[in-house]
């Protein structure tokens, strides 16, 4: 991971109706969408796969227009960024922030369910959307000196300054701490003290339990103890009723030599884990009642990061790709897409590797691809009068290679389904693994931050989303 400073951009959240209030008061897993990817899908596939994953909650570090024309009218809430080379002109200028906001918020806004944007507050209340808003501040581990024993822990004095009105302003609007906290570092930093079995999830016998000396509490996992930790750190300095949303997590995939423990078991296992222990609500040993939320890093390996190896092997996807099947029996619709719809159908005619299975279900599921990729995958091109629908899993089968599968490594093909809630909420099926962060900003801007804080404790707010 690249430097980081401790302090991150401010991120607003906020809420569209009362009755998702009481839904989104339950713990939930969401994702961090990174876009340094080489061949990154398509808004209107990107929205397609979030949906056939089941995925309700997202992380945007910009505010990609066409992902938010193409979230509209879903049941996808998503936090949008400003990018960090224009939170300065935001900031210093009310008509830019209200331009921006107008720009990115306002005009997607219900449609989009927009639960999240960085700074720009009081363009926010000009565009009277203040009511819905609340605002919090993801901050780096790092910011927590001493983490363990978690009763031992104290927010760096050095930030007392900004903190601890943070806080106080978090507590007066019921906003919660965004921690990005990682696991795998705390492991790799304290290989021999800390089990890896710890660090991810996995069982452990009593002697091997993380027991917090002052407290006796009993810690089975690394996560609970960073929760903890941030849980102690406010409470050193009075604050007792923030709770604590991880907006990072993760585990990376692949490395170089120099990190062993980077590998798609190791990744597999922390996430797959990490989401059962969500939705096992179970707390932490301090605060049993109470079950963070968390935003995993990330949905896709992302290819074009800079050295070292595992920045780019967080995803939980990688070499991502969706085709276009039949599902239903229509004749006529595969008769279209072989004729007007000028789909390339030669490999399922007699003879040919895909001919087999003879039905015209396995017929049309090729020609919908073969026209769905023809046509770059455009917003429509898998409907065919409702009988195709959109699928991340490989149709493909023996030498029958679909067009949407072609020069795709064998990698891509591998699924794990991982544990989602009894109640039906989110379910994130895996094909490798995760985690998140955000790009360094200059030191100044935690003060500037904090003079927008105490600016707003003025502005009424609702809970979040």
């Amino acid at each position: 991971m690249g430097f980081q400073l401790p302090l991150l951009p401010p991120i607003l959240t906020t809420t569209k109706q009362q009755q998702n209030q009481d839904q989104d008061k339950e713990p939930f897993v969401g994702v961090n969408i990174g876009t340094d990817v080489s061949n990154l899908l398509s808004p209107s596939d990107l929205v397609s796969f979030l949906q056939v994953q089941q995925i309700n909650h997202i992380r945007l570090y910009d505010a990609d227009p066409d992902i938010l024309k193409a979230l509209a009218k879903t049941k996808i809430r998503v936090i949008i960024s400003v990018p960090n080379n224009q939170i300065l002109a935001i900031g210093s200028s009310n008509t830019t922030a209200a331009s921006w906001v107008g720009r990115n918020v306002v005009a997607y806004y219900p449609e989009t369910l927009i639960t999240g944007i960085a700074v720009a507050m009081s363009a926010l209340v000009a565009a009277n959307l203040h009511t819905h808003v609340k605002i919090s501040t993801p901050h780096a581990a790092s910011i927590i000196l001493d983490p363990f024993p978690p009763s031992q822990a104290f927010f760096n004095q050095s930030w007392t300054q900004v903190v601890l009105p943070l806080l106080q302003f978090l507590s007066k609007t019921g906003s919660p701490l965004m921690m990005n906290l990682y696991p795998y570092y705390v492991f790799m930093q304290n290989k021999g003290v800390v089990p890896l079995d710890n660090a991810l999830f996995k069982p452990l016998t009593p002697s091997k339990e993380m027991v917090d000396p002052n407290t006796l509490l009993h810690y089975t996992n690394v996560l609970d103890a960073m929760i903890d930790a941030a849980y102690f750190s406010m409470k050193n300095l009075n604050i007792t009723d923030v709770v604590v949303l991880v907006t990072e997590s993760g585990w990376p995939s692949k490395a170089d030599s120099k990190e062993p423990f980077a590998t798609i078991d190791n990744a597999d296992t922390y996430n797959s884990n990490l989401i059962k222990h969500v939705f096992d609500r179970s707390g932490t040993p301090l605060h049993p009642e109470t079950t963070s939320s968390v935003y995993i890093y990330e949905l896709f390996n992302e290819d074009l990061r800079s050295p070292p190896v595992s920045e780019a092997n967080w995803g939980l996807f990688m070499g991502i790709r969706v085709r276009c099947i039949c599902y239903m029996y229509q004749e006529a619709a595969l008769d279209w897409a072989c004729g007007p719809g000028r789909s390339n159908c030669s490999e399922i005619q007699p003879g040919q590797d895909c001919y087999s299975p003879n039905n015209v279900k396995s017929h049309a599921s090729y020609a919908f691809d073969s026209y769905y990729q023809k046509e770059g995958r455009a917003a429509g091109s898998c409907d065919f009068k409702g009988v195709a629908t959109i699928t991340t899993t490989d149709p493909s089968h023996g030498s029958c290679i679909f067009p949407g599968s072609k020069k795709v490594s064998n990698k891509t093909r591998q699924v794990v389904n991982s544990t989602h809630s009894s109640s039906g909420a989110d379910r994130l099926r895996f094909i490798a693994l995760s985690s998140n962060r955000i790009s360094a900003i200059s030191g100044i801007l935690s003060v500037f931050f904090l003079v927008i804080f105490s600016t707003l404790l003025f502005i009424p707010f609702v809970t979040p989303c």
